[in-house]
């Protein structure tokens, strides 16, 4: 796939996200996101792709910054809470335009199965995360009934996700990541109702995200993993406190007095 079609796969998910489906979806990776980024701390956070929902929300790092690959028009006749927020920075997702080790968290939302080029934008992202930094990453679980709804879709020509280059299965995206010493530390799936298209059949499933998390775990139909940069070589080290052992009592020797008497 090249980039003008990874453009075209992008503008296809901007529209998947405002069906049932899609909103159904921002709603657990909102949830899930927020609980993973809040103890997350540092100065400097990037999220990329997908404003629909704000992955930083609940972080409190001081610069945060939304980018994406266009800056997206206003639409006209839109609510205000549901427009996409705007773009801060326009960028290349093979091409990050920031400096090496300048960042302590990033946030890939459903960027890579998008992407021409997946393992150019993680080595990408692997450069400009300081050591210890964390990224955290979004896919479609190919091994769901989503996933598998969307490979009949690929034969019949009528797919229920929007076409991606390839969806990424957990373990892969797990040994990517090992490759660029980028440790998998927590992983999540959710969105375990089938393949629905319309609302009222998604609240219909709506037990089976429950049922779901407890009976098949790995089968939902969407995925979050998050990661730390590791360093060789590098440990992290707490306050140099001196420890001083100490000094053992010295034993005395004491005169026998009954054998000076002998002796005397």
């Amino acid at each position: 796939m090249d980039n003008a079609a990874s453009d075209q796969s992008i503008i296809a998910l901007d529209g998947w996200l405002q069906t049932p489906a899609g909103r159904y979806l921002c709603e657990w990776e909102q949830t899930c996101l927020d609980n993973l980024t809040a103890d997350i701390f540092g100065f400097n956070a990037l999220q990329i792709g997908m404003p629909q929902i704000n992955a930083l929300a609940a972080n409190r790092m001081p610069y945060q910054w939304l980018a994406d690959n266009r800056v997206r028009p206003r639409s006209v006749g839109v609510p205000a809470e549901d427009m996409p927020r705007q773009v801060a920075v326009a960028l290349d997702y093979t091409e990050l335009p920031f400096a090496s080790q300048s960042l302590d968290l990033v946030v890939l939302p459903h960027v890579l199965e998008f992407s021409a080029e997946p393992h150019q934008v993680l080595r990408e992202v692997e450069r400009v995360l300081i050591p210890e930094g964390q990224v955290i990453i979004c896919g479609f679980n190919p091994a769901s009934l989503w996933g598998a709804r969307q490979a009949i879709g690929r034969v019949t020509g009528s797919d229920f996700l929007p076409r991606a280059q390839e969806l990424i299965s957990m373990p892969r995206m797990r040994d990517w990541l090992k490759l660029l010493n980028l440790g998998a530390s927590q992983s999540h799936f959710g969105c375990y109702a089938p393949a629905c298209r319309t609302e009222k059949w998604l609240h219909r499933y709506a037990f089976m995200d429950n049922a779901g998390a407890r009976w098949w775990p790995y089968l939902g139909g969407v995925y979050i993993v998050q990661a730390i940069k590791r360093v060789k070589g590098m440990h992290l080290i707490g306050p140099a406190w001196t420890k001083r052992t100490a000094a053992a009592p010295v034993a005395v020797p004491v005169t026998n007095k009954r054998r000076k008497q002998q002796d005397g």
